[in-house]
């Protein structure tokens, strides 16, 4: 095997790990903040304050990585994080879940974007690089399906601090493990310091990464009502921690079969996105007016996931050059966080009064009626970027 492929092979493993790691406290953090007298818009407070705080890390990292590497952004990240959730096993009140989450999602908001940098260097052209990020993503689905039921299970057995011991130790050992055999083999593309550095918001001028930066920011908001209201159902139906992760297994699973599809990356990536998208808009109708079960609203919206997150990677990739990868995927990042943000708190305000569902099938044709407008009024700026 080719030293390059070894090299891969450990950053498709490292971010395996790392999902599968991060995914286990997906079902325990919503009922261990009201086990510590959280309500439920402090919660919704928690993950729009975390969602901000990793807004801020993404939008900081992006000319970080350009300038000095993937590697290390991807490695002190999980030794701060490890330390960190360690400490969550140590609080005692929400006020202070409310401070660690913060600061810890400050800390990974590095990670993602150079890991997704560190991952672009291996593709010749889009369709590679679109394969990449399907491995990816398969790989973090599987660590998705089985996290939630790992994270519900040890929730039940060890409890909710344990579990957060757990978490962190695991996150200190992958730390050790990019240490010894993570390799940044991409150093061209940032040791030319004669060339001419491109402003952070430079990358927002691409029409290509206008449509990707509202389509993220759409699924983020999606995917944050089901983030906030299915862990919900193990305080006010008294639903077990266990049978909470078995829900976000479903939407692991549909994201896990579309990702399979390898073909579809021979697609436009902008196409992609705006379908998956649609999907995700007419399965949240389907549910709300009740003609849906929540596992099968679930195993759909996974696969709608699926089709529209590698979509996105491979459209921030074919938009810019390599020497702006970090500054384009970290704005994406900081996107996705604020979509989280806007949801997560929308979502625990109006959730007594209307169905957040509802709202963000509202929300997700708005923004979808946008992207179609942009997207046929400027085709030719848009296929100019792509190649």
């Amino acid at each position: 095997m080719k030293e390059s492929n070894i090299d891969q092979l450990h950053i498709f493993m490292t971010m395996f790990i790392i999902s599968l790691i991060m995914s286990v406290q997906g079902p325990i953090f919503t009922p261990y903040a009201a086990m510590l007298g959280a309500s439920s818009v402090m919660i919704g407070l928690m993950l729009s304050t975390s969602q901000l705080a990793s807004l801020t890390g993404n939008l900081m990292v992006g000319p970080l990585v350009d300038r000095y590497g993937k590697r290390l952004f991807i490695t002190l990240p999980l030794l701060f994080s490890g330390f960190l959730y360690i400490a969550h096993g140590f609080t005692l009140n929400a006020t202070s879940l409310l401070v660690l989450r913060s600061v810890n999602s400050f800390a990974l908001a590095f990670l993602m974007p150079a890991a997704l940098t560190f991952i672009s260097g291996y593709a010749a052209n889009s369709r590679q690089q679109g394969k990449n990020m399907a491995i990816i993503g398969i790989l973090g689905m599987i660590a998705n399906i089985i996290a939630p039921l790992i994270g519900g299970k040890l929730g039940t057995m060890i409890g909710y601090a344990n579990t957060y011991f757990v978490i962190g130790i695991a996150l200190l050992f992958i730390a050790v493990y990019t240490m010894i055999f993570l390799r940044d083999r991409q150093k061209l593309v940032v040791k030319n310091k004669s060339s001419k550095p491109a402003h952070l918001f430079h990358v927002l001028k691409s029409p290509q990464l206008q449509l990707v930066y509202l389509t993220g920011f759409a699924v983020m908001y999606i995917h944050g009502v089901i983030i906030y209201e299915i862990p919900y159902l193990t305080v006010e139906r008294g639903i077990s921690t266990m049978n909470t992760g078995q829900l976000f297994s479903f939407m692991a699973i549909g994201t896990l079969i579309s990702l399979s599809f390898f073909f579809i990356h021979r697609f436009d990536p902008i196409k992609r996105m705006m379908v998956g998208l649609f999907l995700m808009c007419m399965s949240l109708a389907v549910f709300f007016n009740g003609l849906l079960g929540l596992p099968f609203f679930l195993f759909f919206m996974g696969i709608c996931f699926g089709l529209t997150m590698p979509a996105a990677a491979t459209a921030v990739t074919g938009a810019v050059t390599k020497e702006e990868h970090g500054r384009a995927f970290g704005v994406m990042s900081a996107v996705y966080s604020l979509g989280m943000i806007v949801s997560s708190f929308v979502t625990a305000v109006i959730r007594q009064m209307v169905s957040p569902y509802f709202v963000a099938f509202l929300v997700g044709m708005f923004f979808l009626t946008i992207i179609g407008y942009l997207n046929f009024r400027t085709p030719k700026a848009v296929e100019v970027e792509v190649s």
